[in-house]
């Protein structure tokens, strides 16, 4: 490859301070993750030279338009870029899409394409169904957008519910009634509520049943009018009680169903969400989102422990599994 030189002419000091990082730690973070690179900068412009010059300008001009959106970015927020870069993808794109304030008024945002994808797919369709290892934001970007239709009006409540594969093994000789039992299971679900709204809300919402947290055997013999439902870990469901819960859909409503088929628990290994793509595909309305290794929003290391269990066809950890 041969070696080129390029130029970017950064509009404005203020960018310029925010592009560079303090200290320069965000520019020499882009050169070292391009070897062979060096970059310079005299003024407003920043010259690029080596081999992959011209997709070390795609990155800067690419952080310079998220900059111009408003965006802070950070270490994490580059690296990010530079991987979406890599990739042919417009991180100015994605990362600047906003579905909702968080309780402390942060704006909720998909961190990567394939997250993009699937809240498009949910904000379109009436059943979409997410599914990926742990880490990438499934029951997370589900719950974000339930709180979104149901502050818009789109929908009157929320339901949040999860099959309890280890009952007969766990949930026995757990302390109080039903919902003292099950909440372990269920609280990445409350969790990513919580993260939406503020606790007064998130009670009241509860209280007034707006959003309702319940077993997946509670859904039997139910039509869910008006509702925004998500089914969260559905790898647990069985044939029958996927077909059991799909068929609950009513008038008014939209379906999340989120899965990972690398963490299987179901007795006999009978999974609902195996396979479904062949059954349901055609279906107008319904669409499956795939999403991997690249749209893990954790630490870095968890995004490469996926990706190393990707290569051995090894079962990963279940990262989201509660424990004790």
């Amino acid at each position: 490859m041969e070696s080129t030189t390029v130029t970017v002419n950064v509009p404005g000091n203020d960018l310029m301070s925010d592009l560079v990082g303090e200290r320069d730690v965000l520019l020499r973070r882009v050169e070292g993750a391009f070897p062979g690179s060096a970059i310079h900068v005299r003024g407003n412009q920043i010259t690029i030279d080596g081999d992959h010059a011209p997709t070390v300008r795609r990155v800067f001009d690419e952080v310079v338009a998220l900059l111009q959106q408003g965006l802070a970015v950070d270490e994490n927020t580059l690296d990010r870029a530079i991987d979406m870069v890599r990739a042919d993808e417009r991180p100015s794109e994605v990362l600047t899409t906003e579905i909702l304030r968080s309780a402390r008024g942060k704006p909720v945002r998909p961190r990567s394409a394939g997250q993009k994808r699937y809240v498009e797919a949910v904000a379109e369709g009436i059943i979409t169904f997410a599914i990926g290892p742990a880490g990438t934001g499934k029951s997370w970007l589900a719950v974000a957008m339930a709180v979104r239709a149901l502050k818009a009006g789109q929908v009157d409540r929320i339901v949040l519910t999860r099959p309890l594969v280890e009952a007969g093994e766990r949930v026995g000789f757990l302390p109080g009634d039903l919902m003292a039992k099950v909440d372990p299971y269920l609280r990445p679900l409350y969790d990513a509520l919580f993260d939406m709204v503020d606790a007064e809300t998130a009670q009241r919402l509860l209280d007034r049943s707006q959003v309702e947290v319940a077993p997946l055997a509670f859904m039997r013999g139910r039509t869910l009018n008006n509702s925004f439902v998500i089914l969260d870990e559905a790898q647990n469901t069985t044939p029958e009680q996927m077909k059991m819960f799909l068929t609950r859909v009513g008038f008014g409503s939209r379906v999340v169903v989120t899965g990972d088929v690398s963490q299987v628990d179901v007795p006999g290994g009978r999974s609902g969400l195996e396979g479904l793509q062949n059954t349901l595909s055609g279906i107008k309305g319904l669409s499956f989102v795939r999403l991997g290794a690249r749209d893990v929003v954790r630490h870095r290391i968890v995004q490469d422990i996926v990706e190393a269990y990707e290569r051995t066809g090894v079962k990963p950890p279940d990262l989201d599994r509660p424990t004790g």
